[in-house]
């Protein structure tokens, strides 16, 4: 017989304000008319594998729990498939409050040490922002030496297949008039800032706080 466990959450493990911050986040308006009625759970193809489901981390945010949020693997493992979005008879988008959210875990370094989707996502807005295109095969090679360089003994032998290939290129890829590129992604960071109250995404890949 399986083992139920209960965890009781107290008042003073609480963050009051926090669910109001994700609530000001354009996509994530419509927290609060969350019914709790599970079908987010029900739909999402990944809801065994987590923490939270889908349906706990909302009302875990709209209760100011941010600590639990922030620190679950369950913003990870959201694949960004929208089925939960699309299925939502409230409306709620769901996916969109969970790409805030790990924006957050990585602003606040909730993230696990060593985790490599914190950054891959570091490394693939710096690229973009740098060259205006990213080559997957220098984006792995950062994400793996910053994340954990012992996995590129793991994938030698892919690594030489693709170069053999010709899948490798040897030369970082970059676009024409990359100073354009940049002016729109300060904009939106203009935008993202006088939003989130003093958040930028620009300089490593995820927000960092300006003056």
């Amino acid at each position: 017989m399986q083992e139920l466990v209960r965890t009781i959450k107290y008042e003073s493990d609480r963050v009051p304000g926090f669910g109001n911050e994700i609530l000001k986040v354009p996509g994530c308006e419509n927290l609060q008319s969350c019914i709790q009625c599970g079908t987010c759970s029900g739909m999402c193809p990944l809801s065994i594998y987590m923490d939270f489901t889908p349906r706990q981390i909302i009302e875990l945010v709209r209760s100011d729990f941010k600590n639990e949020v922030l620190k679950s693997y369950t913003i990870w493992l959201c694949a960004s498939c929208y089925v939960c979005t699309v299925e939502c008879p409230r409306e709620v988008h769901i996916t969109d409050i969970m790409y805030e959210l790990k924006q957050r875990a990585i602003y606040e370094g909730y993230y696990p040490n060593h985790f490599p989707i914190p950054t891959l996502a570091r490394e693939f807005f710096a690229t973009v922002y740098k060259r205006g295109r990213v080559t997957e095969n220098f984006l792995a090679v950062k994400m793996i030496l910053k994340s954990n360089w012992l996995d590129m003994f793991k994938s030698w032998r892919l690594g030489l297949n693709l170069l053999s290939r010709g899948r490798f290129p040897m030369k970082p890829e970059n676009i024409q008039n990359k100073e354009e590129l940049r002016k729109i992604l300060d904009t939106v960071d203009k935008v993202s800032i006088d939003t989130l109250g003093g958040i930028s995404h620009i300089g490593n890949g995820t927000k960092t706080k300006t003056n």
